[in-house]
Order: C-alpha cells, then structure tokens, then sequence
C-alpha cells in the first residue's frame, strides 16, 4: 500500500514524536514520547485500544485504557525499570496543564510502555529522570529520528541493534483518504529468524557471517498504532490485533519471553471530559472497511520493525557489550559474495 509523505506516525495528522537520548559507557537509555494530538488530550480524550499479544511487558495505564476505551494523556516509552519515573513526569505534566486534575474532576491515566535494555544499558541505575521524560514531551515534531535513539538506544531486536522505527500507509476508501501510521520500539527475536521480503536473511546472515552467534530471545515490542479513521473502540481494537500480521512477517515467533504489547489511539472522534447536554455523535466507518485497514496496519508494523534495524547505529554499552547492526552485515554478507 502506499505509505504517508513522511512514512512514519506523524503522517498521521496532530501526532509528534519526541526522543531523550542518554548515551556515555553503561548507560545506554532513553525515553520517546507521543503526543496524540495538539490540544489538551485530557479534556478532548481519544478513542483508544491496546491489545496484548504476549503479556510479559510491564506497561502501565491500560486496564483504564481498555475499560474506558479512551486516552488522555501522551504516550511515553522507556525502559522496563524506569516507568515509575515516567508515570511520575506525565502525571506532573498533566497537573500543570490541567488544575482540574485531582480537585474539580477526577485523576489521570498515564499510559507507559517498556522495554529491557539491559544487555546494553545497565538498568538498574535508572538513568531516565522526571527532567528527560518532561524534555521529550516539550520537544516533540512530525519529523523525528528513527533507530538507536529515545527509549531504542539499548534495544535489540533479533540479535542486532534494535530500536525505534515507524512506517504509514493510506487507505483510499469511497468516502475519503485515511492514514494508519505505526511506531514500534523494537526488542525482540533471534537472528536466525529475521525474514526480509519473505527471504531468510537472518539465516543467511548467521551462517555466512556470524556461524558463533548465540542466540536468545528474551525482549519485547511496544507497537504504537495512530489514525484517523474514524473508528469504534471495538472497531480499533480489531486492527490492532492485526499487527501481530507485521511481526510474523519479519520472523517473529511470539516467544515466551518476549512481550508483545500493541496500544493505538484514532483522532477522527474528540470525546470530551465534562459530560455535554446531548448524546455523543461518534463517526465509524462500515465494517467492509475494516480488510484495508487491516492489511495496512500489518504492512506499516512490519516496515516500521525493518526501519528500526537498518536506521540503528553500533553501540558498545555495558560491560562492553554490542551488537553488529543489519546494515553492516549486509555490507560484510555482500562483500563475502563478491569475494568468496
């Protein structure tokens, strides 16, 4: 399908994108933010979804999230041990910009997603702060960086340097053109699974250049899903089931140990905060729609998970521990070709 000007989730229109990006010996970390939209989310909340494909992830705010069906507040992701600090940032966030919050009206929902970065970052120094989470949501725009940056500075995904990477398409539907924009931070799958353009590279690669390589799936994924179609919560959540589609098509197995989390909001429908007179008029598309949006969310996961391989840079992290990146071996595997 055709991907969105800047093929990425801020094709998606109000969303920005944010990274902090801490790099020096062991610590190897980061935070990303997401902003859903531009106005204030907390009074104008989204319809939203998540969907968890393999639980072992430490996320927070979706048991709110799933019952309500609705976001109100930005999206941050970081690494497993730091989501306290980030609930704490959003929540300290929200309170500034809405007096509201805890006084007049009810609390707030911070929605955090996590990764392990341990094999490159030492994770128990906790090296993201309240100040880095509040610097990513005050620095975000519609371009942004892809790869070992924010909170994919420490990842892998399948044995390499992983991290963050994002892809869109567009439906072209009878009653309008709509955009499906995915962010993934990447942290999962062994090496010899990787499959490009249904082609075993991965394989390839680990027999032709990395024979040794020890494998051991033990990450996770974070799949972020904006649109603007105009969708139920039902309707959302069935395309986010569908991004499973874009991970299996890269290779990924579901492994035990690692955990697939998808969350995914729509901006076509602001549902407000204070309770208007009147019923809520709330558009969705036809459910004969639905296999577009479907093959769309599967096409942009699985490029958004190949983005984030090939745009990640080499880190030697902690203990001196690294990872080669794709874009290198594919550079060594064409050589070894040419000169076998």
């Amino acid at each position: 399908m055709k991907p969105g000007s800047l093929n990425a989730i801020t094709d998606v229109s109000g969303v920005t994108v944010g990274h902090v990006t801490l790099s020096n010996g062991n610590m190897q970390t980061g935070v990303t933010a997401i902003l859903p939209h531009q106005g204030n989310v907390f009074h104008e909340k989204l319809i939203a979804s998540s969907h968890v494909i393999n639980g072992f992830g430490k996320t927070m705010g979706t048991i709110q999230l799933a019952e309500l069906g609705t976001l109100e507040t930005p999206i941050i992701l970081t690494n497993t041990l730091n989501v306290g600090t980030a609930a704490n940032a959003v929540i300290d966030y929200m309170l500034e910009k809405n007096a509201d919050i805890g006084n007049t009206t009810g609390t707030v929902n911070p929605v955090i997603g996590e990764c392990n970065d341990m094999f490159l970052n030492d994770v128990r120094g906790r090296f993201v702060k309240e100040e880095h989470v509040r610097q990513a949501l005050d620095h975000t725009g519609v371009e942004f960086e892809e790869g070992a940056v924010g909170a994919g500075r420490g990842m892998l995904c399948y044995s390499l340097k992983g991290g963050i990477g994002s892809a869109s398409r567009v439906l072209a539907l009878g009653h309008g053109e709509y955009t499906i924009g995915v962010l993934v931070l990447s942290n999962f799958g062994i090496l010899s699974d990787l499959t490009v353009s249904n082609k075993p590279i991965g394989k390839e690669l680990k027999n032709n250049i990395l024979q040794s390589y020890q494998e051991e799936d033990k990450g996770s994924v974070m799949v972020i899903v904006a649109t603007d179609l105009p969708l139920s919560e039902r309707q959302l959540n069935r395309i986010l089931k569908r991004a499973v589609t874009g991970l299996s098509r890269t290779g990924s197995i579901i492994t035990n140990g690692s955990g697939e989390i998808v969350l995914g909001f729509t901006t076509a429908n602001k549902i407000p905060h204070v309770k208007p007179s009147q019923c809520l008029a709330i558009e969705t598309i036809h459910e004969e729609d639905m296999d577009e949006a479907f093959r769309a969310v599967g096409e942009a996961a699985e490029e958004a998970v190949l983005n984030s391989l090939i745009t990640a840079e080499a880190v030697v992290g902690r203990d001196g521990n690294e990872r080669p990146t794709l874009k290198d071996l594919l550079e060594k595997f064409a050589l070894s070709l040419k000169n076998p």
